[in-house]
């Protein structure tokens, strides 16, 4: 019985050294992989969108003599004191109709 015991105790043992063991080297490929992507992010200059496309879908735009929308939809929850950069995380078309009024009328959505 006393050798029952023995061998349980050192095989939990084991078991307690052998997950020490797989976690560092978890933490170890968890770390490489982070310095991977942290590279791969850094090596490409961020740009959240191309300012040039949405110039031009403006510019095309006021070029047609097209009317812009008249008041920015529910979803995007417009208040007084907004601008542009308010609702950029409404995507580029949001982005874009805004601009589009803005340069428009002169002054953004009341």
């Amino acid at each position: 019985m006393n050798l029952k015991k023995r061998e349980a105790f050192l095989l939990s043992v084991f078991l307690c050294l052998f997950a020490v063991v797989a976690s560092a080297n978890d933490e170890d490929d968890m770390a490489a992989m982070q310095k991977q992507l942290n590279r791969e992010v850094t090596e490409k200059p961020f740009s959240a969108g191309d300012m040039a496309k949405i110039d031009a879908y403006v510019a095309d735009a006021m070029k047609k003599n097209l009317k812009p929308i008249e008041k920015p939809p529910a979803t995007w929850n417009w208040q007084p004191g907004y601008t542009c950069n308010s609702i950029f995380g409404f995507g580029w078309r949001a982005y874009g109709d805004c601009l589009h009024y803005h340069r428009y009328y002169g002054h953004y959505w009341w």
